[in-house]
């Protein structure tokens, strides 16, 4: 008897594998829904968009975007924690994904327990931009200004937890000055405010600021990484204007819930791969100023050794959670 409950269960586990198999290897069968947490418009809206229409042909279904904004991200990112870990719902997301782990102590998920990784995407630097008549010629004048106005100057983020916000908080700590937040939900709403001149600036990612900066509709002052960039290279960075070590590059990664199984991971990461290898892609993102990760670095494994670092980095950085 003992010896038949044995064969039993071998045959369950091995009837259990191969199903499992059976699924990864005939995935998707279905469309694929692709959740973006802030509006549409915004530099993860873009890039999902970009990504999905080249995903879309390698595994043979479409790729559906869902915006789903609110809380600095963190309720796409729930959303995506409750799915079911099949492979047919994604999240695209940048390097707040890591940083709300501190910034929030009411998340509905564990930041480190919730996702699987299934690879990185691009990376690239914040720009520090302005309405067009903001009296500023400078990055010297601009940060002259704001000390002497304070609270007066107001700067524009996508919601508490965004990029936008996380460098917004960044640079008034490296000035030594208290700016007048105003939080948006998006980046949509928060660059619509700042042509109109509703806001004097905002930190912005280039994917969506250079656009903006060589169409004439907002004041480019300066880049947050250690080095220019080639598509605004009049632009000095702000180690360059004085705030020594300032280096804050942001990221997108693709994930998926806790549980997905390992070859659905792996034929995700494969379309992803593929699309990132495509010039044309390649050069969208270089006429951005950003830049696509290496394919060594394009991994599941690479790129959950890299939001782990980053979560840990971020509690460091961050004084005191929002909540």
């Amino acid at each position: 008897m003992a010896r038949l409950s044995k064969w039993i269960a071998a045959g369950i586990a091995g009837l259990a594998l191969s199903v499992g198999g059976a699924v990864a290897q005939s995935f998707p069968t279905r469309p694929i829904t692709v959740i973006v947490p802030y509006s549409a418009g915004g530099p993860s809206d873009a890039i999902a968009r970009l990504l999905g229409q080249n995903m879309s042909a390698t595994l043979g279904q479409p790729i559906v975007i869902e915006n789903v904004v609110g809380a600095g991200g963190t309720t796409g990112a729930g959303r995506l924690a409750k799915a079911s870990p099949d492979g047919y719902t994604l999240l695209i997301h940048h390097v707040a994904l890591a940083a709300s782990a501190a910034l929030y102590t009411n998340l509905t998920y564990d930041t480190n327990k919730a996702f699987e990784t299934v690879g990185l995407v691009n990376y690239g630097p914040m720009i520090l931009i302005t309405k067009k008549d903001y009296a500023a010629n400078n990055i010297a004048e601009l940060i002259a200004k704001v000390k002497a106005d304070g609270a007066k100057t107001t700067i524009a983020h996508a919601g508490v937890g965004s990029n936008s916000y996380l460098c917004a908080q960044l640079i008034q700590k490296a000035l030594d000055v208290k700016m007048t937040d105003v939080g948006y939900r998006g980046t949509g709403p928060a660059m619509n405010d700042l042509m109109g001149g509703q806001v004097d600036m905002q930190c912005e990612q280039s994917t969506t600021a250079v656009p903006q900066i060589k169409g004439n509709t907002v004041k480019g002052f300066a880049v947050t990484s250690a080095k220019r960039l080639d598509v605004v290279k009049d632009l000095p960075t702000l180690q360059e204007a004085g705030l020594k070590g300032f280096d804050f590059v942001i990221w997108h990664g693709i994930y998926a819930p806790k549980g997905t199984p390992a070859d659905v991971v792996a034929k995700l990461n494969a379309a992803l791969q593929k699309a990132l290898n495509d010039p044309a892609i390649q050069q969208k993102f270089t006429d951005v100023g950003t830049s696509v990760f290496p394919a060594a670095d394009r991994t599941p494994g690479a790129h959950l050794k890299m939001f782990e670092k980053e979560i840990g980095i971020w509690k460091g950085v961050i004084d005191k959670p929002v909540n």
